[in-house]
């Protein structure tokens, strides 16, 4: 494995760095008591305070408490208004509250929620996502979760073989066998750092590699108990860390050779334009996995197939088991989500609409570059479509080791709390941005004045 993209940015005095952080906790607190008042009434009914434990993960001593949002901006209960980059993690790529999506969500709503039934949106919205990622077969699901948990099940049964193959340090959701790392000696497969409750032990379930290592990845594969290597196109939820050239073409390769379903999960690489990936790239994935963004806000999740592997899948299914065997859901396909899905990728996530995205994340990678060049800092910043990340080392990692060795959680908190106290919201595990339809120049320009404002702090 190569050597760790960097350690703590040696050019940060450690010092300044505590004061400043300490500084913007007690302006937070001054900033928002609206939303301390309302942690402080919600940790009588909800388990830390919020709905959802992960919503504790901001940073500052309780979570802000939004309003409203609309388009590129959120509304907290103080009444501040925050430029959005965060985008509900990638949830609302499309922003906030899109216009068309609304309109059929008030439309379809009248008509019914959910049915155990198709309705005439749903072939539509099979055909958008065939017409963009070229497989053209479809499933909806109620998350990208359910899709991966689905598609591996329907791996084992295809190919008979128990075993499925990540990335060290990827996201899948919430899947058991996704939730685990490489261990320490670059062979051995552990449950990931905060795994709950694993249902077995994932080294019975799942094999690991770092991105971009050909050589781990045929000899894992060459086991023969690999039924579908699960991949992100490029890995996106521990730091943007990108496919060397030509590995993806070595990746079909050798899952194609060792008879392996290759799944391309593109819930966060839809960043890279309207087919994700897949299409950006000319991938040729057996299966993909999408979510989030996909229905404007409305939970959902979606797989496809190409046609030999649906075949595949219709020869096997237990037709009068089919709705207790391990695939499916009561509410997914719901009309809702199929009427909202639509809309979305046929009104809102357009190539247009991708154009006006693209631009305005390159203005915001050129306004970052500018500033880390300026102070001279050991940084980088990576774009992936409309996707924007700056790291803490001299050069982009190239797996999620890397990526993980080179994190600065001190660092990271400073300048995620910077931003939150002058009203700019970016993604909260790590310093990543997403640009949506309605995200603005100002928008841009607001976020590198706050970003140069804190540099700036640390190294004046």
């Amino acid at each position: 494995m190569p050597d760790a993209a960097s350690a703590a940015p040696t050019s940060i005095d450690r010092d300044r760095l505590a004061t400043l952080f300490a500084a913007e906790r007690a302006r937070f607190a001054e900033q928002h008591p609206a939303s301390r008042a309302l942690h402080e009434q919600a940790g009588g009914a909800l388990l830390s305070g919020v709905p959802m434990n992960w919503m504790t993960r901001w940073p500052g001593d309780f979570p802000l408490f939004a309003r409203a949002a609309q388009g590129s901006h959120v509304t907290d209960v103080d009444g501040r208004d925050y430029t959005d980059f965060c985008l509900g993690d990638t949830g609302a790529m499309t922003g906030h509250a899109p216009a068309p999506t609304l309109a059929a969500i008030a439309e379809q709503s009248a008509r019914g929620l959910t049915l155990m039934l198709p309705t005439e949106q749903a072939a539509p919205a099979g055909e958008e996502l065939a017409r963009r990622f070229g497989l053209p077969l479809w499933q909806f699901t109620l998350s990208a979760s359910d899709a991966n948990r689905f598609v591996l099940r329907l791996a084992r049964q295809l190919t008979g073989r128990p075993k499925v193959l990540v990335f060290n340090h990827c996201y899948h959701g919430s899947v058991d066998e996704t939730v685990a790392r490489l261990g320490d000696d670059g062979l051995t497969v552990e449950p990931r750092h905060g795994n709950i409750g694993p249902a077995v032990d994932p080294a019975q379930t799942t094999r690991v590699v770092e991105f971009n290592d050909l050589a781990a990845l045929e000899r894992e594969l060459a086991a023969g108990d690999v039924a579908a290597v699960l991949a992100e196109p490029a890995l996106t939820n521990i730091g943007i860390v990108l496919p060397d050239p030509g590995y993806h073409d070595e990746l079909r390769r050798l899952t194609r050779a060792h008879g392996t379903l290759l799944v391309i999960d593109e819930t966060h690489t839809l960043c890279c334009g309207p087919g994700g990936a897949t299409a950006a790239w000319g991938l040729e994935p057996d299966v993909v996995t999408i979510g989030k963004p996909i229905a404007g806000g409305i939970p959902t999740g979606a797989y496809g197939l190409t046609a030999a592997v649906a075949e595949r899948v219709l020869a096997g299914t237990v037709w009068d088991a089919a709705d207790v065997g391990g695939v499916g859901g009561t509410l997914a396909g719901n009309p809702l989500q199929l009427a909202a899905v639509r809309a979305t990728l046929e009104q809102v996530l357009t190539d247009d609409a991708y154009a006006h995205m693209v631009a305005m994340a390159e203005r915001f990678t050129a306004g970052v570059q500018e500033t880390i060049d300026s102070a001279g800092l050991d940084w980088h910043v990576t774009r992936l479509g409309c996707r924007v990340e700056y790291m803490f080392g001299a050069r982009p990692a190239r797996s999620g080791g890397e990526a993980a060795a080179a994190f600065d959680a001190e660092l990271d908190a400073y300048l995620h709390l910077h931003m939150l106290n002058r009203d700019v919201l970016m993604t909260p595990f790590h310093m990543m941005a997403l640009m949506c339809p309605a995200t603005s120049v100002a928008d841009v320009d607001r976020h590198t004045a706050a970003f140069a404002e804190a540099v700036a702090a640390l190294t004046g």
